[in-house]
């Protein structure tokens, strides 16, 4: 007899939620953990990144309160009181976690485990102790872990990860962004707000690569205007540590200009943490890439294992993890929800925000589709220029043959929680005028969507 139904190796937002879906269907459940409850996401990502980040904002804003009708003199930042709050905000949230798994009976074992046979786990705990566990089915949510290239050392002091980021001592005067995805624009946008000198390289031509073009191009203008200098179609050739300062060596087309900078971020992707869990011994087989792969039920090559999260590959956000958790759960309850990737959001946390789902406009004409494109500007929205953020759009892309919505692009303000209303419009398969015709509460943000919709069937009122 199996001592668990369900055991999971790894409690963040994928691992956490799964071991909750599976009490909920009655199943006895075990977590494995081998640092604090909650993962990156909890801990070292997600929810501290945006506790720093609404920090850096409200100190912007302060900034600019004259154009509200306001005085606020003498206004400072006081860096280690922010990496406080942010590491109180973490260690809440774990909190949050321990007290779910105690509602739902989930039994905790710390330690780190590994596979020593197809249906048996061997966990190891701090103290060295070993306990072997089986189970009916295992889910694997282990998460990953920041790449690293050797002629990017992270030394975790001058040259660092997002780990070392949202927590130093002192806030550095200089800090150069190697990558311009959404932990380095994040990063770069929350050290720049708070006064550091901030550069960003990029190997490929746009900043935020897998966001639309026209959304890229307005964040890099938004960032150029705070002072943040942008390095696109540039490589780091080499770092040189000297004196508590690095020398970076850019590379642009064959052109090699050296900068001096405090810090240097390296934020250039996540690997799989696939090591030592034994997947070999539980019959388990990486993707071409190193990932668990999986099918759309998070299955993985031996039937009882599961795997789910930034170990699965895919999209790495955590909401794809925690939905793969309810996916793996869903298939081992016989209540199967498989996952559709092609309808994973996406967002990103600088200023102004950055949230999407589906096709490109760049994708979408590379698939050939005929294409119907609706843009509307917050410059022309009354409650965004009542709180003074006009920048930014609403884009919205339908496939011309069935007025179905297959992308949305938002780019400006709060548009993080704008992104809801398209991923469940995309879900329903919703049409531009489904869109257009919901009525939206005015003054709000939200009324650029339909005026989007409305745009892609020239029929936009207000632009």
């Amino acid at each position: 007899m199996a001592d668990f139904d369900v055991v999971i190796v790894g409690s963040g937002p994928g691992g956490y939620v799964a071991a909750i879906k599976a009490a909920q269907h009655g199943k006895t459940v075990a977590i494995i953990e081998r640092e604090s409850l909650g993962g990156i996401c909890l801990n070292w990502g997600c929810i501290p990144t945006k506790a720093l980040l609404k920090s850096a904002e409200m100190f912007h804003e302060f900034q600019h309160a004259k154009d509200f009708g306001l005085s606020a003199a003498d206004i400072k930042a006081d860096f280690p009181a922010v990496i406080k709050r942010s590491r109180d905000v973490a260690a809440v949230n774990s909190k949050g976690v321990e007290f779910l798994m105690k509602k739902n009976k989930v039994t905790v074992i710390p330690g780190t485990a590994r596979f020593i046979a197809k249906d048996t786990l061997e966990v190891v705990a701090k103290d060295g102790a070993s306990r072997k566990l089986t189970a009916k089915a295992f889910i694997v949510a282990t998460g990953g872990r920041p790449r690293q290239f050797p002629h990017l050392p992270v030394d975790g002091k001058n040259v660092i990860n997002y780990r070392e980021a949202m927590s130093l001592p002192v806030q550095p005067k200089s800090l150069l962004c190697i990558g311009a995805g959404a932990i380095g624009m994040e990063f770069g946008y929350f050290y720049a707000a708070l006064g550091t000198q901030v550069q960003v390289v990029e190997v490929l031509d746009q900043v935020l690569p897998v966001e639309d073009k026209d959304v890229a191009v307005l964040v890099a203008k938004s960032f150029d205007k705070m002072g943040i200098k942008i390095h696109l179609s540039t490589k780091v050739a080499k770092l040189e540590i000297t004196d508590g300062a690095v020398k970076v060596h850019l590379d642009k087309a064959g052109q090699v200009e050296v900068i001096t900078v405090e810090k240097v971020l390296v934020s250039v992707g996540i690997v799989p943490n696939t090591e030592n869990l034994g997947l070999d011994l539980a019959g388990v087989k990486l993707d071409e890439r190193g990932f668990i792969a999986i099918d759309e039920n998070c299955q993985t090559s031996n039937p009882a294992v599961y795997a789910i999260g930034d170990v699965a590959g895919k999209q790495l956000l955590a909401h794809k993890a925690s939905f793969e958790g309810e996916a793996a759960v869903g298939h081992i309850t016989g209540h199967p929800v498989p996952v559709n990737y092609n309808q994973i959001p996406g967002c990103t946390y600088c200023q102004p925000q950055v949230a999407s789902i589906g096709l490109t406009e760049q994708k979408a004409k590379a698939l050939g589709r005929p294409l119907k494109i609706g843009k509307f500007n917050f410059m022309a929205s009354g409650k965004a220029r009542a709180i003074s953020h006009p920048e930014g759009f609403v884009k919205l892309i339908f496939d011309a043959e069935y007025d179905q919505l297959i992308g949305a692009h938002l780019v400006g303000v709060d548009t993080t929680e704008l992104l809801a209303e398209l991923s469940l419009a995309m879900k329903l398969e919703c049409t531009a005028r489904e869109i257009m015709l919901t009525i939206h509460a005015h003054p709000t943000l939200s009324e650029a969507v339909m005026e989007a919709a409305a745009d892609a069937l020239g029929e936009c009122v207000h632009q």
